[in-house]
Parts: C-alpha cells; structure tokens; sequence
C-alpha cells in the first residue's frame, strides 16, 4: 500500500500481488451481497476508490480515484465514474 491512512480492507477480500491502494480505499461487502472485492496482480486503485461486493477486478485493471466498483472490471481495464464504468480501449483481450 503506497499511502495507508484510512484503507479499509475486508477480512474476506483477496489481493492479489503487486496491488497499488492509494489513501482512503475501501475494499467490502455491499449491502445484500455476499462476498467481498478479490483483486488480480498489478492492479492500481486510486485514492477514495471503493470496491464493494463478491467483485473480481482482472489483473493489471485501474480504478480511477472516487470511483465506485460495483461489477466486475476486466483484466487490463480502467474503470472510473460514481457507479464505476469501463472506459472503451484499454481491456486486454
């Protein structure tokens, strides 16, 4: 963790190697869901991001700072936005 003031993980979320989680991220559950975020290698989460729910995040995805991650994001992806959207062209195939 580059910058560990105010991250919140889940017991039960996985991260995988490599992991950047910037300043205020929240790895949990979602209200309803069952499960918590499991991250591949290499991902980048910005600041304030927060993935919530049984979510899996590809490896070598970034998540955009304040964004909210509420579906799976692809390997390779980037994902930004209050919900979060994948933006076009960077997915890995």
């Amino acid at each position: 963790m580059l910058h560990p003031n105010g991250v919140v993980v889940h017991p039960d979320a996985v991260i995988g190697p490599n992991c950047i989680l910037f300043q205020q991220v929240t790895l949990g559950t979602n209200r309803g869901d069952k499960g918590a975020p499991q991250l591949g290698g290499h991902v980048d989460v910005g600041p304030g991001a927060k993935i919530l729910g049984p979510v899996t995040i590809g490896d070598h995805a970034v998540i955009g700072a304040n964004a909210v991650v509420l579906h799976d994001v692809p390997a390779g992806a980037t994902a930004v936005g209050v919900p979060a959207r994948i933006l076009p062209g960077r997915a890995q195939g």
